[in-house]
């Protein structure tokens, strides 16, 4: 979030254990310039003290309706005007189900009624009570509303048991809280996304692959969902959390790829081929470790499906968008890939400083020329891409092999 402006924003806190991550959620927004104004019920300060959040976010917390610090004695008024958003973390059974009924009896309650700007929920209970009907009823009153929930999560619960119920970690609501205000671009629309390696077994531990970490593809991933886009990532294998909100599908090897995005292709308005694919696999494959000896090893290799001109070449295809990483030659290479698989739109890149590292820059080849895309973080590099392939993919069609119809 660092390319946004300081902005305020309404964290609000209710009765849980998961208070503790508001705490860290708080640091976190202080530190990407946020002005955080924190807003507790009763409840919350049997887990976390005023005092701690104060600290953190260098505010008066405040707690009270009748709070006569605020100079017109309105905080339910006042301390919402001017928020970009307010976002109740962690959102109690009991204070969502109020605030889908209109009830407000408190100040955190009133804020959320009187409110002129987005709320967001991250919801955090037993999972008996987020299962329990009424809960679900009220989510979906609150969702009918207008109101973000984000999450809950399944995992360990402070009651010992374990399923749906846990609230986000903080990291996750830091980055939900971002993508709700990135322009909504490509709202309405399905993408569809490859990511990573591929690996090409040789035997049963060696293996064919490459050195790609699946942070682009991961990044382009998070900037569509952000552009409000339904995603599905297709990913390699890589040690990367998948972007909330998207559907994930694991595939190992090229030609489990291949099936994979044939499988997800149905309804998708948009595929963008960031994986690198392995170009061959083992014609033959151990069905035990082939031991080491002093003769030379020989292995026979078959090419692999070419998933992006697969796609490319369908009666009726996604507008389609390829990553060509080269090592030399860099945009004469990548425009005779975009030609020869008759796709809109490349997106080139030099393997050496591109591979597994944390930043990017991207040159985009299409029709109308050539779009440099300067160095920075993935992410951000991600979303100027998704912006532009909005522009393109919603442009009246001319016709023409990998254009939308």
């Amino acid at each position: 979030m660092a390319d946004i402006q300081k902005r305020r924003i309404v964290l609000g806190l209710t009765g849980g254990i998961a208070a503790y991550k508001a705490a860290e959620l708080t640091r976190l927004l202080v530190q990407d310039a946020w002005e955080v104004q924190v807003v507790m019920t009763q409840a919350a300060g049997q887990f976390i003290t005023p005092a701690t959040l104060q600290a953190l976010s260098g505010r008066m917390v405040y707690t009270d309706l009748w709070d006569a610090r605020i100079a017109n004695n309105m905080a339910h008024i006042d301390l919402s005007r001017g928020a970009e958003a307010i976002v109740v973390a962690p959102a109690s059974a009991d204070f969502m189900a109020k605030v889908a009924n209109g009830l407000a009896d408190d100040l955190l309650s009133t804020l959320c009624l009187a409110r002129e700007c987005p709320l967001l929920m991250a919801p955090a209970m037993n999972r008996q009570m987020w299962e329990n009907p009424a809960t679900q009823r009220n989510v979906a009153t609150l969702a009918r509303d207008g109101v973000a929930i984000l999450g809950p999560a399944s995992g360990d619960q402070a009651c010992g048991e374990v399923g749906m119920g846990r609230m986000l970690e903080a990291e996750e609501l830091y980055d939900a809280i971002d993508m709700h205000f990135q322009p909504k671009v490509l709202a309405g629309k399905r993408v569809l996304v490859t990511a990573g390696p591929t690996f090409e077994p040789i035997d049963t531990v060696r293996g064919i692959t490459n050195l790609s970490s699946g942070k682009m593809g991961y990044s382009v991933a998070r900037a569509a969902l952000e552009a409000g886009a339904e995603v599905t990532l297709i990913s390699g294998p890589v040690s990367l959390h998948p972007p909330l909100g998207a559907t994930v599908v694991h595939a190992l090897t090229a030609r489990d790829m291949f099936e994979s995005v044939k499988r997800a292709l149905p309804g998708t308005d948009v595929f963008v081929s960031v994986a690198a694919v392995a170009d061959y696999h083992p014609v033959l494959v151990s069905a035990r470790k082939i031991k080491k000896s002093e003769r030379n090893l020989t292995v026979e290799l078959a090419p692999n499906p070419d998933i992006l001109a697969y796609v490319a070449a369908l009666p009726r295809p996604p507008f389609c968008v390829g990553f060509a990483a080269e090592s030399e030659n860099l945009e004469t290479y990548a425009d005779a890939k975009r030609r020869k698989k008759k796709v809109p739109l490349i997106a080139a890149n030099l393997a050496q400083s591109a591979i597994g590292a944390d930043e990017n820059e991207l040159i985009l080849l299409d029709d109308s020329g050539r779009h440099r895309l300067p160095k920075g973080p993935k992410l951000a590099v991600a979303r100027q891409l998704i912006h532009h392939v909005a522009k393109l993919c919603t442009a009246p069609a001319r016709g023409g092999k990998g254009r939308r119809r």
